[in-house]
């Protein structure tokens, strides 16, 4: 094999040395989890080393200045590869790659060559990253979350709860004036937050400026007549960073206690206004816009898990993680697994959430997982079972469409959370006792009681389109 390596032609990337299966991943490797489907005749061994070579050093022909570097510390291995149960034609191929194949620091880097190249390799039918274990040795090289959670709620003097939060609607085609409207009856009826949705910028109808005047007015307004912090996320997502930088400036003059930015600024952007953040103390909240273009189906693109890992290290304080009984796509295992990864310090391996490793964040502080799409005030049991206190749940039509108005919608959330935060201090099963909780809340709150009676019924019962690959085997009892 060694002779075959240096004779001139191409050979099977196995062959090459980037199929390994006797390698033992050292603590230091970057280790990923690809979900590969094979051209008909491939085998699943060739075509794992072939990912781990195309993502790392490989061409496709034997180059003879492989022999100036010590190339078998730069190839990355494919060191295991097992069938997806289940599934016909796809595997799992665990890959791993030495440290010194990236730069400190830079998420840019790290995806340009874990996913930059080889998702268009034509011996795959489909390819999927499916998870990645990051080092402790590269954890450190990061900033992470501009503030964390702890952090925040210091900021904001909220604890022992989830925060509530709006997305305003009609999210776009309000003048600035009626915008700010929105945000104060929203945060005086009882919300913490309320946020511009992905694609509200600056548009001809209401232009970035007078929104972020408008919405701080009402902001203030809010904090006045409640006695309680409150923010609006200003979404500084611009053509360039100059404009991100001028916006997000503003916003800080202004008094605003959170920014904005959309997840397609792209990686560079995400990290540059992080350290903005930090720097200059201001909360950084990420929406994940464009995400389900390739993370949504199963058997190729990226899954939302490794997003969410690459967007703890790149700093972000929030980002959109799913709902689990809202309108938008999630399975509730795989949503435990995004929030325990966004949140958690040492995250174990779990195929039940589908966690393919263990993850040590190395005191990388969290960040605030957001729900959003779908969900109202008749589902509190369940987002508080399912995503925890230290979650944000955003109602936009569950405060915006109520019956009595802007305010009575946030006043029901309100209401709702704090019943159900009362009943689960207390040592109830609010899970199973829920729907009575809420009703009994509703006595007392006609806010609450409009909200059920409108909502109550609502659900999303489509089946998910991304769940963990484990099968369940019997056992005797």
């Amino acid at each position: 094999m060694s002779s075959g390596r240096w004779s001139a032609g191409v050979i099977p990337y196995a062959e090459m040395g980037y199929w390994k299966p006797d390698y033992e991943p050292k603590d230091s490797d970057v280790l990923a989890a690809f979900r590969i489907t094979p051209q008909p005749g491939v085998p699943p061994e060739e075509a794992g080393a072939a990912v781990a070579g195309e993502s790392s050093t490989a061409t496709w022909t034997v180059v003879w200045t492989d022999r100036l570097t010590s190339y078998e510390n730069y190839q990355a291995k494919c060191y295991k590869v097992e069938p997806v149960p289940g599934q016909d034609n796809q595997f799992i191929a665990y890959i791993a790659y030495d440290l010194d194949l990236f730069e400190e620091g830079s998420i840019a880097n790290l995806t340009s060559s874990i996913i930059g190249n080889v998702f268009g390799f034509k011996a795959l039918k489909a390819l999927r990253l499916e998870d990645m274990r990051i080092p402790t040795h590269y954890v450190k090289t990061f900033q992470g979350p501009a503030h964390g959670i702890v952090m925040e709620r210091e900021y904001l003097g909220k604890f022992g709860r989830p925060l509530l939060g709006a997305t305003v609607k009609p999210k776009l085609g309000l003048s600035a004036r009626n915008y700010g409207r929105v945000v104060y009856e929203a945060l005086r009826g009882g919300l913490d937050f309320t946020k511009d949705d992905e694609n509200i910028n600056s548009q001809p109808f209401m232009r970035w400026r007078d929104r972020f005047l408008y919405c701080m007015e009402a902001v203030n307004r809010a904090q006045a007549a409640t006695g309680e912090v409150k923010g609006h996320y200003l979404n500084v997502t611009a053509a360039t960073m100059e404009d991100m930088y001028e916006r997000a400036e503003f916003a800080k003059d202004l008094g605003s206690v959170i920014v904005m930015i959309d997840l397609t600024i792209g990686y560079t952007a995400i990290q540059s206004m992080a350290k903005w953040a930090r720097r200059n103390g201001v909360i950084l909240h990420l929406h994940r816009a464009g995400h389900s273009t390739y993370t949504r189906q199963k058997n190729h693109g990226v899954n939302f898990r490794v997003i969410a890992k690459w967007m703890r290290l790149a700093g972000v304080d929030h980002i959109h993680a799913g709902t689990v009984v809202g309108k938008l796509e999630g399975d509730p295992n795989s949503v435990r697994g995004y929030y325990d990864t966004l949140r958690l310090d040492h995250v174990a391996a779990d195929p039940v959430k589908g966690l393919y490793f263990d993850q040590d964040w190395a005191s990388l502080p969290g960040c605030m997982p957001v729900a959003s799409g779908g969900i109202h005030a008749g589902q509190m049991h369940q987002l508080l079972h399912y995503l925890g206190e230290d979650s944000i749940l955003q109602f936009g039509g569950g405060t915006i469409g109520h019956p009595m108005g802007i305010a009575a919608g946030a006043t029901a959330n309100r209401v709702a959370l704090e019943a159900m935060i009362k009943a689960r201090n207390e040592g109830r099963d609010y899970l199973a006792e829920g729907p009575d909780i809420l009703r009994a809340a509703a006595k007392n709150s006609r806010e609450l009681e409009i909200a059920l009676s409108t909502w109550g019924d609502i659900t999303f019962t489509y089946e998910s389109t991304d769940t963990p690959d484990v099968v369940e085997t019997p056992v005797s009892v």
